[in-house]
């Protein structure tokens, strides 16, 4: 049985950093190499760089024309033309023919008549000295500074170098760093995989941030959980590479021997930092090169590449590490946090009315979608207990601001049609998004009231008027709102194939695992009343408080064994390939601020939910109907 690892302490992000940085500059210098100038695109000047030669070598013609000897056209005009005769006061150049003696000037060809005379030419103005000539050294003078050190190579410096005649230059060697998944667990992409087996996949996310940039990565296959393998595998590349990642095995578990690793081979200088998620981590030294530990869960992966390995990535490379944007931004959910860490709250951004909105997404370590999704972090330091809802809150973006501002922000009930929404946006209307936050239909419109969203999908049916989502509308805003249809569609039980429990209905339900839809869902609501009309209380249902944010969380959770029926749209129940008892019946549609109904996205959103493409896709998902979507019904 393996050792577990204790963290004696976690170190303050900004303290770890600094320590670590002192021991990596103390232990390595930046190597350098020549190369040729046409490879050297995006690589990093080791020293200023100066010119060989004059650009233009010599006097050249800036234009088609004459050349001439400008103080023979003086006096020229329109009432005294002046005649110039081929080869005694003028040759004909085009664009970069070098300019000799006599010649000092050149007359554009447009600005010359006609005679009856081959070789004759008239002029009705005169020209200036130096008139359309490119003297030598105009663009780059030799011996001058063509760029300087620790400059990335653009495609335009490409050109200047070789017009300059530099044809090879002297750069930071790119860094190759050595990527070591372990794990006995993981298994490769494409393996059909067993229960217990992982998809690893970590590594391949640190390949192309390290490509990204400027360095090489090499990716080794996962290495099984043993102390013997991981030590001679770290030790080999600490000889090879300039800079080792291990991923997994830094945390406290008996098979985590990355650390203990680390320090038969070099130092290790901090295991543990306040950073949430991603605390496990380990930098150390080994034969002079960093060698970094990083927590297995994706989104703490990915932060601690992100904190740590960056900026030594940049001080191998020399390169000037870019920071994100940052702004100010209204946070739609409260977000309780601890005083031990500094936190990594991932958060959908968008803009509505005069401000930016950030809606919280998950928050769990092993949560990678929500990095997929997410448009930025807001980050939570240290000491500080959170925020509330409605405070202003600062946001590191990872999405351009302009495109954030064409966005269509919609927080509330989750259907799958909102997928095909975003996929049909930028395609149809380039430059135009939309981005969903999931909270249920309650938590939209409360959302909307808040004007935190543009829009609010809604499924809210009135018990007394068997109608739905207007009676909520009109009790909840005092400002025009109005409701954009747009689906109906079958809500039901959704049971594993074959329904091997034979669930006819919900009367079936008691006394089987069953998970539920988050308080303030529209389907919760539904299943509610649904509940009190059979007169089964909700205690009577074994999962009822267990809850799920989608109608896919839900699919999945029935279709891994996890529950045995979950309440859910058809749709939902199809792409798991699960039967599905329908239950009724219901609108979802979306609500929306008379005053956004004018702005373009949104006038692009309704046009999609008439379209004939979102209808085909409507019918390919299954359980929708669709006669009356992108219809706007006002509902003052």
């Amino acid at each position: 049985m393996g050792k577990r690892n204790l963290y004696l302490k976690t170190t303050p992000v900004a303290e770890a950093l600094e320590i670590y940085m002192e021991a990596v500059k103390e232990a390595v210098k930046p190597e350098h190499e020549v190369i040729p100038v046409t490879e050297a695109l995006n690589r990093v000047t080791s020293r200023a760089v100066y010119a060989k030669y004059c650009s233009p070598l010599y006097n050249s013609a800036a234009m088609d024309g004459i050349a001439v000897v400008a103080r023979r056209t003086e006096g020229a005009s329109e009432f005294h033309p002046v005649e110039l005769v081929l080869g005694e006061d003028y040759k004909i150049v085009d664009t970069g023919d070098p300019i000799k003696d006599p010649y000092d000037a050149v007359i554009m060809a447009e600005d010359l008549l006609e005679t009856d005379c081959e070789g004759r030419v008239r002029i009705i103005a005169p020209a200036a000295p130096w008139q359309h000539i490119r003297p030598i050294g105009e663009d780059i003078v030799a011996g001058e500074m063509i760029l300087p050190g620790h400059h990335c190579i653009r495609p335009i410096d490409v050109g200047v170098l070789l017009s300059a005649g530099i044809v090879e230059i002297e750069v930071v060697k790119m860094p190759q760093v050595a990527v070591f998944p372990t794990g006995t667990e993981m298994i490769e992409p494409g393996t059909e995989p067993k229960e217990g087996d992982i998809i690893e996949s970590n590594s391949r996310m640190f390949e192309n941030m390290i490509r990204s940039q400027g360095a090489q990565a090499v990716r080794f296959a996962p290495l099984a959980d043993n102390y013997d393998i991981i030590r001679d595998a770290v030790k080999s590349a600490a000889e090879k590479f300039d800079m080792v990642l291990i991923n997994a095995g830094s945390s406290a578990g008996t098979e985590d021997y990355t650390v203990h690793v680390l320090r038969e081979l070099g130092e290790v200088l901090i295991h543990g930092v306040a950073i949430k998620p991603g605390k496990p981590v380990i930098l150390a030294i080994v034969n002079n090169r960093p060698v970094i530990g990083l927590p297995g869960y994706p989104v703490s992966a990915f932060i601690s590449f992100e904190n740590f390995v960056t900026p030594v990535l940049d001080f191998l490379g020399q390169r000037v590490g870019k920071k994100n944007k940052t702004v100010e931004a209204v946070i739609s959910k409260r977000l309780v946090s601890s005083l031990k860490h500094k936190e990594y709250v991932r958060v959908k951004v968008g803009c509505v009315g005069d401000k930016i909105v950030a809606a919280p997404l998950a928050r769990g370590a092993g949560a990678a979608m929500s990095l997929v999704r997410a448009d930025g972090f807001c980050v939570i330091e240290q000491n500080s207990e959170g925020c509330e809802a409605g405070e202003t809150v600062q946001v590191e973006l990872y999405r351009d601001l302009e495109e954030i501002r064409n966005t269509a922000v919609i927080i509330g009930s989750h259907d799958l049609i909102l997928d095909v929404i975003a996929d049909l946006m930028p395609d149809r209307y380039p430059g135009m998004h939309v981005s969903s936050t999931h909270v249920g239909s309650m938590g939209g419109l409360m959302a909307l009231r808040r004007g935190e969203a543009h829009l609010a999908p809604v499924h809210l049916l009135d018990e007394e008027t068997g109608s739905y989502n207007i009676s909520y509308i009109r009790k909840l805003f005092r400002e025009p709102v109005a409701l954009i249809k747009g689906v109906g569609r079958v809500q039901g039980i959704m049971v594993k194939k074959g329904n091997p429990l034979q669930i006819g209905g919900i009367e079936d339900l008691k006394g089987i695992r069953f998970v539920n839809r988050q308080k303030g869902a529209g389907t919760r609501l539904l299943f509610d009343y649904k509940l009190r009309l059979l007169g089964i209380a909700p205690e009577e249902i074994k999962g009822y408080d267990r809850e799920a944010s989608t109608h896919m969380a839900v699919a999945a959770l029935v279709d891994s064994d996890s529950a045995d029926a979950g309440m859910g749209i058809r749709s939902a129940a199809t792409a798991m390939q699960l039967d599905f008892i329908p239950v009724g019946e219901e609108e979802y549609d979306f609500a929306v601020p008379v005053r956004y109904l004018e702005l373009p996205f949104i006038k692009a959103f309704i046009e999609i939910l008439k379209c004939s493409e979102f209808h085909e896709k409507l019918v390919e998902l299954g359980g929708y109907t669709w006669e009356h979507a992108g219809e706007v019904v006002y509902c003052g």
